[in-house]
């Protein structure tokens, strides 16, 4: 059966930022009283941003109380506030290698191309802005966590992204990310490959207990699973 659709993730599968993000999360916290490792932070990288501000508050406020639903979007709001400056002014901000060029090949091949992502809207905007993916008829479909019911590791920005290009079949589908939620995002989907990036937050070490179809160092290779 054909491959129709390819979802990718953003940070740290196609862009280089994802330290930057996880330098954000830590930051924003501190503002707010909380001094967290980035040992801590990297495997939420693929959730929801605001689930994951959840979970480390959880983690780390000894009083439960406190974590209200006030004060996690108080903080999510400064943490969104502080990516989206950060994509929109600086200069470091690229696709990783051979990532447009894969693609570019998975059109010429007929196949569509989608991003989905843990950011809310104004962030991958943000995001998508600076790169101009759109702009240069790279991807199809952009799909955000606050654009469906559940984020990661829910498989409803896969399943809406298919909804969207008519497709009925998930292994049909290739959903490629940096994350313990991006693979799990992928297997409940059904996808027939489930690819695991070393670019990201997880080394291949860390990404195998979870059992992606296959890992990859290099998104080119994306094209050689497919073809084989």
């Amino acid at each position: 059966m054909p491959i129709k659709l390819v979802v990718f993730d953003i940070a740290g599968t196609t862009v280089q930022d994802e330290e930057s993000v996880m330098l954000a999360f830590q930051s924003t916290l501190k503002k707010h009283g909380y001094e967290i490792p980035v040992k801590e932070v990297a495997p939420l990288m693929g959730y929801k941003k605001i689930d994951a501000i959840r979970i480390l508050l959880e983690n780390n406020e000894p009083d439960a109380d406190k974590v209200t639903d006030e004060f996690i979007n108080s903080i999510h709001n400064d943490f969104v506030e502080q990516m989206v400056t950060f994509y929109q002014t600086s200069p470091g901000i690229a696709a990783f290698p051979h990532t447009e060029k894969t693609f570019a090949s998975l059109h010429e091949q007929g196949i569509k191309v989608g991003v989905n992502t843990g950011f809310p809207r104004i962030i991958a905007d943000a995001v998508l802005d600076r790169l101009k993916w759109e702009e240069k008829g790279l991807v199809d479909y952009v799909i955000t966590s606050d654009e469906v019911e559940y984020g990661r590791p829910y498989p409803f920005m896969i399943q809406k992204m298919m909804a969207d290009s008519g497709i009925t079949d998930p292994l049909e589908v290739v959903k490629v990310g940096d994350t313990e939620v991006d693979i799990h995002e992928g297997q409940n989907a059904g996808c027939k490959y489930v690819i695991g990036v070393t670019t990201g937050a997880f080394t291949r070490e860390e990404l195998e207990p979870y059992s992606p179809t296959h890992i990859i160092d290099d998104i080119a290779d994306v094209l050689t699973i497919i073809n084989q």
